[in-house]
């Protein structure tokens, strides 16, 4: 069955979904990540990519306007980072809880979505470094996960889950201060190819509309040829978060299509049918796996203001 975009509940307001690159130049750009992971977690268990459900998260109720991720509590749940501070360039685990505001407890139920309970996103604020992380919740409904990230300044960190027996998914977002010398990086210029890593890149192409939907493109090469075989990661080809410049806004979309709907090819191409939010720059992080390891692109496009 060939599905359309189901974007992150972004608000019916704002029409819930990211628009495709507008003036990109033709330049290769690049993003702090793991070149690669492979897929076992950071603490060495196997991550399970189940599900075929699109739906993406988000914390909009459909009669609000306020993006995903700008609040620490929303629909009646707390983003408790146990975890404020990181040092730069050393491991730290990451802990944390959500927090249900009617009791007080740790929420400890949950609903798979992409084979996961919880999908945990961090970014710096000027939006050179991106992980995409899946931590491992403890009985008493810790969750933790370590992670190491490359340079200090203000990071923000996303929770995407959705708790058992809720029809909506939450996005949560909570600061995260990394320590050591720290000088902000200018937002990378807008291109039409990102780099991977051992020999693969990502060309973007799609005309924009801002409130108006229009498809996205990006295709997978390696070596400059074609890469055919994508794998499935997290029950599809490719998953694209998008965060706004400014505000970090965050956007979690699907392509449309799947893994085994009789239609979709498992590349070169992966595309997403997208409708810009609101003026403004963003970034794009798509991550894709090939031959078992997870790899992430990444792109800074503008939209401009509606006509």
């Amino acid at each position: 069955m060939r599905t359309g975009l189901r974007i992150t509940a972004y608000a019916a307001a704002v029409a819930a979904a990211f628009t495709a690159a507008y003036g990109v130049g033709t330049s290769v750009d690049s993003v702090s990540t793991p070149a690669a992971h492979s897929e076992r977690n950071e603490h060495g268990e196997r991550n399970e990519h189940g599900g075929k459900g699109h739906e993406d998260t988000g914390s909009g109720t459909g009669t609000t306007s306020t993006p995903a991720g700008l609040a620490s509590t929303s629909h009646g749940y707390t983003l408790d980072l146990r975890t404020p501070r990181a040092k730069a360039g050393t491991r730290t685990d990451l802990r944390f809880t959500i927090t249900e505001e009617s009791s007080g407890a740790p929420l400890k139920t949950y609903a798979k979505e992409h084979g996961k309970e919880l999908h945990l996103i961090l970014a710096s604020r000027d939006l050179t470094t991106y992980r995409h992380l899946h931590p491992v919740r403890a009985a008493d409904g810790t969750w933790s996960v370590p992670a190491t990230l490359p340079e200090a300044g203000d990071h923000r960190v996303f929770a995407d889950f959705r708790p058992a027996r809720a029809e909506e998914k939450v996005t949560l977002g909570a600061d995260l201060a990394v320590t050591g010398a720290y000088a902000p990086d200018d937002l990378p210029p807008a291109r039409a190819t990102a780099k991977a890593g051992d020999g693969y890149e990502v060309r973007l192409t799609g005309t924009p509309a801002p409130g108006e939907p229009r498809e996205l493109t990006l295709r997978v090469l390696r070596d400059g040829k074609p890469v055919t075989d994508l794998q499935p990661y997290l029950g599809a080809y490719g998953h694209l978060v998008a965060l706004r410049a400014g505000d970090l806004a965050y956007l979690h979309v699907h392509p449309n299509g799947e893994p085994g709907d009789g239609s979709t090819k498992p590349g070169p191409a992966v595309s997403f049918t997208t409708t810009a939010p609101s003026a403004g720059a963003y970034r794009l992080f798509l991550d894709f796996r090939h031959e078992g390891k997870v790899r992430t692109a990444a792109f800074t496009v503008r939209t401009p203001h509606a006509h």
